[in-house]
């Protein structure tokens, strides 16, 4: 401030505050500081923060040093329960990580409950799994790129136990299940020893002409006010292992995000007169697009072919 004594002045006399006054003296000079105090009454401490980022000098081997020091990792946590990932990019690269995460946010199906503005980060999740599952989908090796899911023959038919990521942790036995409509999972199905019982996919995978015909069919997903064309997969309304028939109309097209709702949160899809598909919450009331219906209510349309979508 010695050296600037017009916004010296101005911090003295209480005109420009400190956090103003710092980011001045980044880059102003004796020649443009009686200039400079004057812009800075009528803008924000953001506003001049940000000339004074673009007015910084940087050297090329500040920016070598950046570029080096990038890193990403991943870790599970809490018993297995969680996944961990922690990016430190150079800020260009990480702008534009930022902007296909938001992108791709504002284009997932909205998940029921999850409306407003404070699932912004959930959105942003699901983008990056999203952005992954894309990328193993396409990989030109299959072997590599599959997802190993071990589990044991009575915790799948328990459903509450005996499944494992290999090279990964213990998952819920619903989870497996929804993880075998991928098709980039596979399931080591064994005893209780450990010896493998099958190996392979345990779900049958429609042809390409009826995934074809079942996308002309249904549009989008079939979850009441989705339709999203993205993200979608074929799903067995009765399950394939429960006597479920792998043809049209016994598949519905569900997004990878609504098909957690059939598993981890306990809803159910179902056949309609109509040939539509119903979507049922877990107290049994049926899910409309729109504003829920009142409390107590059940919206049940007559006969339906009831069964979980999955392809277990």
């Amino acid at each position: 401030l010695e050296h600037l004594p017009w916004i010296a002045e101005a911090l003295s006399s209480g005109a420009q505050g400190i956090d103003k006054v710092v980011e001045l003296t980044r880059f102003a000079t004796p020649e443009t500081e009686a200039r400079l105090v004057r812009w800075a009454a009528g803008v924000s401490g953001a506003a001049i923060r940000r000339r004074a980022d673009r007015a910084a000098r940087q050297s090329l081997a500040d920016a070598r040093e950046v570029d080096r020091s990038r890193s990403a990792g991943w870790w599970f946590y809490d018993e297995g329960r969680r996944f961990g990932l922690e990016a430190d990019l150079p800020a260009a690269q990480g702008a534009v990580v930022a902007r296909a995460l938001d992108r791709l946010a504002q284009e997932i199906p909205v998940m029921p409950g999850e409306e407003d503005a404070s699932y912004a980060e959930c959105r942003r999740a699901d983008a990056v799994v999203a952005l992954c599952s894309a990328r193993v989908a396409g990989d030109s090796d299959p072997d590599r790129a599959t997802v190993v899911v071990h589990a044991q023959l009575d915790g799948l038919e328990r459903g509450d136990s005996g499944c494992e990521l290999e090279d990964g942790p213990a998952i819920h036995a619903e989870t497996a299940r929804r993880l075998t409509c991928n098709a980039r999972i596979q399931i080591v199905v064994e005893d209780d020893s450990g010896e493998p019982l099958r190996v392979g996919r345990v779900t049958r995978e429609p042809p390409a002409w009826m995934l074809r015909q079942l996308r002309y069919r249904d549009h989008g997903c079939t979850f009441p006010g989705c339709g999203t064309r993205r993200f979608t997969q074929a799903h067995h309304i009765v399950w394939w292992r429960h006597g479920g028939t792998t043809d049209l109309d016994n598949l519905a097209l569900v997004c990878s995000f609504h098909h957690k709702l059939v598993h981890e949160y306990g809803w159910r899809i179902a056949r309609a007169p109509d040939d539509g598909v119903a979507w049922f919450r877990p107290d049994g009331t049926r899910h409309v697009a729109g504003p829920a219906p009142p409390s107590g209510v059940s919206e049940r349309d007559g006969p339906m072919l009831v069964g979980v979508a999955g392809g277990w």
